[in-house]
C-alpha cells in the first residue's frame, strides 16, 4: 500500500533563515539586497511549487552481512557500507519519492537565461528545500505510523549518496507505479522534475534515528554538505 501526500508551500514553514544556510551565511546575517531577494522569492514560491509524494512500506526485507545487500522482495540493492551499518536492523522498510515539481526549476533556469544569476540560484534553492521538507513531514508521519506498533525507523537515505550508486535508482522506481507524482526516471537515472528526491528509510525495533552525519557522506557537490562546511571552516577560526 502506497501513502500519497500533498504539500501547500506555506505548510513547510520555510524562512529565510533556510536559505542563508545553504547560501553561506549565519542566519539573520544578509548584506543587502539578500533579504528583500529572500521574500520576494519566498513570495512567489508559493504559486511555482507543486509539493507531493509518498511513500510505499516493504514487509519483505532481508540483510545479507556477506555482500552488504539489502533485498527488498527479492530485489537486492548495494547501498554501499555506510548506509547497510544503518540499515541492517532493519525488518521492513519504506521506500519514497518526493518532489517540488517542475515549475520552480523552470523558473530558476529562465531567470538564469536571463542574466539574473543570484535570484535564479535563490529560487533553485528554494526547489531543494522544499521537497526536503516535504519529506521531513513524511517521515515524521512514518516514525508516527510505526510507533503504534512499537518499531523505529532509521534516517533517511538516497542512491547516489553514502556510496550508493544512483543506477539503483531504477529499482526503487520499479516499486512505485510509472509517473508516481509526475516524477519520471532517465537512463541516466536523472528525475525529472529535478527538485525530486527518492530513497529508503529502515524500519524495525532495533533501529535508532541518530539524525543524519554528513560525515558519513564523501559527496563534495551536496549543498547540505558544503553549507555544513563552510560553517564548521568559519567557527574553528
Amino acid at each position: 500500500m502506497i501513502r500519497e501526500f500533498q504539500f501547500h508551500f506555506e505548510d513547510l514553514g520555510i524562512k529565510a533563515e533556510d536559505l542563508e544556510e545553504l547560501i553561506g551565511y549565519e542566519a539573520g546575517n544578509s548584506p543587502l539586497p539578500f533579504p528583500g531577494l529572500y521574500a520576494e522569492a519566498l513570495g512567489e514560491a508559493v504559486k511555482l511549487c507543486q509539493i507531493k509524494g509518498g511513500y510505499r512500506i516493504l514487509d519483505t526485507v532481508e540483510v545479507s552481512p556477506e555482500g552488504k545487500k539489502i533485498i527488498i522482495e527479492g530485489q537486492a540493492f548495494s547501498p554501499g557500507k555506510i548506509i547497510f551499518g544503518q540499515l541492517q536492523k532493519a525488518t521492513s522498510a519504506a521506500l519514497y519519492i518526493c518532489t517540488a515539481g517542475e515549475n520552480i526549476s523552470i523558473h530558476a533556469k529562465r531567470l538564469m537565461d536571463k542574466g539574473d544569476l543570484l535570484q535564479g540560484y535563490i529560487f533553485d534553492i528554494i526547489g531543494s528545500v522544499a521537497v526536503e521538507k516535504a519529506i521531513d513531514k513524511m517521515q515524521e508521519a512514518l516514525k508516527k505510523e510505526m510507533q503504534i506498533s512499537g518499531l523505529n525507523i532509521s534516517v533517511r537515505f538516497s542512491p547516489g549518496y553514502c556510496d550508493w550508486n544512483v543506477s539503483e535508482q531504477h529499482q526503487l522506481f520499479s516499486f512505485f507505479p510509472e509517473d508516481f507524482c509526475g516524477v519520471t526516471l532517465g537512463k541516466t537515472s536523472l528525475m525529472y522534475p529535478l527538485k525530486s528526491v527518492s530513497g529508503i528509510i529502515g524500519i524495525g525495533k532495533g533501529l535508532k534515528n541518530k539524525g543524519y552525519q554528513c560525515g558519513w557522506c564523501s559527496d563534495k557537490d551536496c549543498i547540505y554538505g558544503r553549507a555544513r562546511r563552510k560553517k564548521k571552516e568559519g567557527s574553528a577560526r
